[in-house]
């Protein structure tokens, strides 16, 4: 089974050939009218050394590297070869996608299709891969996640997935590119929808877990933040770094942004923005800028910097309303406006958006903007300062026509690899892990 499912399938031609009409009518192939060059020789690219085209497949993107695969037996194993698994690492160029998933609310399960098969039903968790470089969309399949988790966040090219059951919260990390699955330990505390900040570099992988304590079996109350880590060199703390929330915060989204070595999260009623310090592992308040002002408003990361998108909208203000970028300063605490949405573009999104509210994912140049209850998008490139709507996702045919199942897409920053060599570091723990086979 193929891992992208596209709608529009394109083939690559080699090189370019051109096709004529011969003097009876019949048209030649493609053999008899290129122009033979010794470049194209296959003499010579059927020498090509082996390593020379393990590296060019690296280079591939990845949908283009789940083709190639049917190529023959070697170019498919080339998923489960160590030696080009490393060399994929090192040369593989980084590539800024964003990651959907249908869900009801942020806080609610994620959407399932129901599918017969051999006569029973199974149940297949989709997720919906966004290529913002080349504004297409790719639908895959998330076969072995059980039921009951829900995703949470993304980084490092997995997927963190939470358990929605309330108690202590059971977590799985995978990659939806080669269906690789990995438990973590449950959290200690018991809670019903805390908020996920996940983050993996090469060598450590952080995660942290707030809010949603539940102080009794009917209550639950914003009070902590239990902090998982694991390091190459050795060093690991498995929820027992512990830190106190700051007193009367309000955590709604359920997500954690990560940003210069701190998580970063929305606070409502009224809006400020909590800062998470995993070193010194304490919490602080960050003011929002015209945070009376604010509406929908989202925090996502950008080239290493923490973004605030949100709608400006009062009536007694002398400047019209408007769709608004900041950016917080090195200080920590000063924010800059960067970008503000086109007057005439933000008529027509305030038009379709029409009071709904919307949703913000960044990631590298980009940052995706999803109105609610709608297929309408907007996408923002800092490289080239353009904004523009994004094609609707073909995989999900309307958001009312699901029954109980509606929900609407939201998701978070992806990057595809086919490899995570840091998760290798969670087999070196002694302490048992429950077994998930989906």
């Amino acid at each position: 089974m193929e891992t992208f499912h596209h709608a529009q399938i394109s083939i690559p031609l080699p090189y370019n050939f051109t096709i004529t009409s011969s003097n009876t009518g019949s048209i030649p192939g493609p053999a008899a009218n290129c122009i033979t060059t010794p470049w194209m020789d296959s003499r010579i690219w059927s020498r090509l050394p082996q390593r020379l085209i393990d590296r060019v497949i690296a280079f591939l993107p990845v949908p283009a590297f789940f083709r190639a695969r049917a190529v023959c037996k070697r170019w498919y194993g080339l998923l489960f070869s160590n030696s080009f698994l490393e060399l994929y690492l090192q040369v593989s160029p980084r590539c800024h996608w964003f990651i959907f998933f249908k869900q009801k609310s942020l806080k609610s399960n994620i959407y399932k299709t129901t599918n017969g098969g051999n006569g029973a039903d199974r149940i297949n968790c989709e997720g919906y891969l966004f290529d913002p470089y080349e504004t297409k969309w790719h639908r895959i399949s998330c076969p072995l996640i059980p039921p009951g988790f829900s995703p949470a966040s993304s980084s490092g090219g997995l997927i963190c997935w939470v358990s929605e059951e309330a108690g202590s919260k059971s977590i799985l990390l995978s990659n939806p590119l080669t269906g690789s699955l990995t438990p973590l330990p449950s959290t200690l505390r018991p809670r019903l929808f805390p908020s996920i900040g996940l983050t993996i570099s090469n060598t450590s992988i952080d995660l942290a877990v707030a809010g949603d304590d539940m102080i009794s079996p009917y209550a639950v109350k914003n009070l902590s933040t239990e902090n998982f880590h694991i390091d190459g060199g050795g060093f690991y703390s498995i929820w027992g770094t512990t830190s106190s929330l700051p007193r009367l915060c309000s955590l709604e989204s359920g997500q954690m942004v990560f940003a210069n070595g701190r998580f970063y999260c929305m606070n409502y009623s009224p809006f400020s923005i909590l800062s998470y310090d995993i070193i010194a592992n304490q919490w602080c308040k960050i003011q929002a800028p015209m945070r009376r002002f604010l509406r929908s408003p989202s925090l996502v990361e950008s080239k290493g910097k923490l973004i605030l998108v949100a709608a400006v909208e009062k009536s007694k203000l002398n400047v019209p309303k408007s769709l608004r970028l900041w950016s917080l300063q090195d200080c920590g605490t000063m924010w800059v406006e960067i970008e503000r949405m086109p007057q005439q573009l933000y008529l027509q999104f305030s038009d379709v958006e029409n009071g709904q509210g919307f949703n913000c994912v960044g990631h590298g140049e980009f940052i995706v903007i999803l109105i609610r209850a709608s297929e309408k998008a907007l996408m923002f490139d800092f490289c080239r300062k353009r904004w523009q709507w994004i094609p609707s996702c073909p995989h999900i045919h309307g958001y009312r026509s699901y029954g109980d199942q509606a929900g609407e897409l939201h998701g978070f920053g992806y990057e595809p690899r086919l490899a995570t060599p840091v998760t290798a570091l969670l087999d070196q723990l002694t302490l048992p892990f429950q077994s998930f086979s989906g």
